[in-house]
């Protein structure tokens, strides 16, 4: 039996050593009585492997030793248009098409629609004692209402509000009428161990504006976090297939996602970048403190990253330097996913980065890998210009006329030759004609060899002692 019990634990090891720490994962059964050591779970608790043998507990916030063959990680969330954070939601229906989904009656059951007598308000439609309450949901000075006294954000800080209190309404709301066709995006959040927990995240200083929200640093168990808040209900749905993508990737050089919290809003989880992002990076150190082989690191870092992506089939569609964020240790990683997506065409709605955009985007919605490339050339370009805006002093009219006239860019000041040649292949007329992401390392690495003189970790080190943060 022993060779037998000494094999059990080395797969056990590999299984764990195959986990790099900072993996989420699912406990597969329940654990309630550990041994001195050992960490206590419940089947379907989430779990951060902190070492080959260790995790910690996301709710608990507890440390301990752990069985590699009861847990598993934690798996991606379907892409799925079905999935909504407000399933209870109706649309546009009539006050007695409501009644009659909210039967038979329940109480607590629950729907929310849109009023059709007062166009832009909402109603909240509740099951109690065999009858139906309808509370109008006004909407005044960017807030809901329905009693004047307690004010919303959005519908989902509302539902979220009153199913732990009574307020001004005639019952708790205890269960959600699901609109045919959706499914709970909190429940799939939930099983699949992507729902953190808001009483662990410990929320620090704005560090950014977003056109869709505010970022914060934060804390969640231990870790420092970014946080972006979305609190506009329909932003949050549309962000829902942003985290869905976010939860199937695992690259260095791509920001990760550690989960969602659902509260007054979306809050969605990421690790934090601490530098910030790469545009404003080199504009506050300069060529005096960041040299070219660095230059070329971070542009291998996100070619890392993009070719990930290429491999995966998803496009990103918003390339450029102030999506890349810096980490610590100065690694460079490709963030916002917005308007990553599985198809080529992209909603009218969404407003195009015109300079660094290919023109068959911009002309026909026509995205893919290869339109990626031409936004990678504009940031290679943004890279070695130490983070000055492309096509300086041009508007953007002038931009789209000039380059669809075989107008390109000029190489920055001091810019290798073999890398502006490489932002010109990537700005070919022709999608077809530009290379892959995967040929683009291949030459960002033989250029690398010729101006690096040896290993380049010192360099981090050098940009740590030269630029003050």
């Amino acid at each position: 039996m022993a060779p037998g019990g000494v094999c059990v634990i080395i797969v056990s090891l590999r299984l764990q050593m195959s986990w790099a720490a900072g993996t989420q994962c699912v406990t597969k059964g329940d654990h309630r009585k550990p041994k001195p050591g050992e960490l206590a779970y419940n089947k379907g608790d989430v779990l951060t492997i902190v070492d080959k043998s260790t995790a910690t507990h996301n709710t608990t916030g507890e440390e301990g030793l752990i069985s590699s063959s009861n847990v598993r990680e934690r798996e991606a969330l379907r892409v799925d248009p079905s999935l909504s954070l407000m399933p209870w939601f109706h649309g546009k229906i009539s006050g007695p098409e409501a009644v009659g989904k909210l039967q038979p009656a329940e109480d607590g059951l629950f729907l929310v629609r849109e009023s059709i007598r007062h166009p832009g308000d909402y109603v909240l439609c509740v099951s109690t004692s065999g009858e139906v309450m309808h509370y109008r949901v006004i909407y005044k000075d960017n807030k809901l209402t329905i009693d004047h006294i307690q004010y919303f954000y959005n519908l989902i800080d509302m539902i979220e509000f009153y199913s732990k209190n009574k307020g001004s309404i005639a019952t708790i709301l205890l269960k959600p009428k699901q609109k045919q066709g959706t499914k709970s995006a909190e429940l799939e959040l939930s099983k699949t161990g992507w729902l953190l927990d808001i009483s662990k995240l410990t929320l620090g200083e704005n560090i950014g504006e977003g056109e869709f929200g505010a970022v914060y640093q934060g804390e969640y168990l231990g870790q420092r976090v970014a946080v972006k808040t979305i609190k506009c209900d329909v932003t949050a749905q549309a962000f829902m297939q942003e985290t869905a993508v976010m939860t199937k990737l695992q690259h260095k050089n791509l920001v990760r996602l550690l989960g969602v919290i659902l509260h007054k809003g979306l809050h969605i989880v990421t690790e934090l970048m601490s530098k910030g992002n790469l545009v404003n990076f080199l504009r506050t150190r300069g060529r005096s403190v960041v040299n070219s082989v660095q230059l070329l690191r971070f542009a291998l870092d996100v070619c890392e990253g993009m070719e990930y992506l290429e491999s995966k089939k998803l496009v990103h569609r918003d390339l450029a330097a102030r999506n890349i964020l810096v980490s610590d240790d100065y690694l460079a990683k490709v963030s916002d996913f917005g308007l990553t997506k599985l198809d080529s065409k992209v909603s009218d709605s969404i407003k195009l980065p015109v300079k660094w955009t290919a023109p068959e985007a911009l002309k026909k919605e026509k995205f893919s890998t290869k339109s990626d490339v031409w936004s990678y050339g504009v940031l290679l370009w943004e890279i070695f210009s130490y983070g000055r805006l492309p096509y300086p002093k041009m508007s953007l009219k002038e931009v789209k006329e000039k380059v669809d006239g075989g107008y390109r860019m000029e190489a920055p000041d001091d810019c290798p030759p073999g890398v502006y040649a490489l932002m010109t292949s990537c700005w070919e007329q022709e999608p077809r004609r530009r290379p892959t992401f995967h040929k683009v390392r291949e030459k960002l690495e033989r250029e690398m060899g010729k101006h690096s003189p040896g290993p380049g970790s010192e360099l981090r080190d050098r940009i740590g002692s030269g630029s003050g943060s």
